[in-house]
């Protein structure tokens, strides 16, 4: 978990710093933090999208410019050609709804995570994927 509180340093998200980190086998697959996509300004250059429009955590998540640490994550092991099936992603922050569905949809074994987010849906849909999550102590 050490590691993904580093990875989240990353991150130019003005709301939330999150760090992402996909292990199987003892061995670092992928890791993600949250930010805006390739070439487009940082929020922390010129603003959050959500707090200009109001928007509070846990809703409207595609009314961000940024992209979550765990798609990050995803997406880096994508273009690499790594499979993360069966392995287990360390967070620093529960995973939203859309987060969820990827990760169900990539055959995650458990979720790994420190701090929770307000997303109930995120949590039934984890449920109901018989997703093992379990909050860790700091």
């Amino acid at each position: 978990m050490e590691i993904t509180r580093l990875v989240a340093t990353r991150s130019t998200c003005l709301r939330r710093n999150v760090g992402a980190v996909f292990v199987k086998d003892k061995r670092i697959l992928a890791t993600g933090y949250n930010g805006v996509p390739r070439n487009l300004a940082h929020c922390l250059d010129i603003g959050c999208l959500r707090d200009k429009l109001n928007i509070p955590s846990g809703e409207r998540h595609e009314l961000c410019r940024g992209i979550h640490a765990e798609q990050n994550a995803i997406i880096q092991a994508a273009t690499s050609g790594v499979n993360l099936e069966e392995s287990i992603l360390y967070v620093t922050h529960y995973p939203c709804s859309l987060c969820i569905k990827m990760i169900l949809n990539a055959s995650i074994h458990r979720v790994s995570y420190l701090e929770g987010y307000p997303d109930e849906l995120a949590k039934s849909l984890a449920e109901e994927g018989r997703m093992e999550t379990i909050q860790l102590k700091r």
